[in-house]
């Protein structure tokens, strides 16, 4: 099997075990912090998410970003997701 294909269906073996975690609202501090929102979203990343208690690396696109956490948009099996992550769980592509 090609890997891509192994990496994806991976990935969406882990994306149902459980939901999506995201960072709190207290976590963000969007009170306390500047907070931009790309009108046009297209810097790629690797991030680091958690569906459950099972850590996945996906490729991802950057939507907002505070000092300290970045609001990323991934696809896994055609399902949508979005999420906030912290920014050292973030690399650039």
């Amino acid at each position: 099997m090609h890997w891509r294909r192994w990496r994806s269906q991976a990935r969406t073996r882990i994306a149902a075990t459980g939901p999506l975690q995201s960072l709190t609202i207290a976590e963000l501090r969007l009170s306390e912090q500047p907070l931009t929102i790309d009108p046009h979203p297209h810097r790629r990343v690797r991030a680091w998410v958690r569906f459950g208690e099972t850590p996945a690396r996906v490729e991802a696109i950057v939507a907002r970003w505070t000092p300290d956490a970045v609001g990323i948009r991934f696809t896994i099996g055609g399902a949508s997701h979005r999420c906030w992550v912290w920014l050292g769980a973030v690399e650039t592509i």
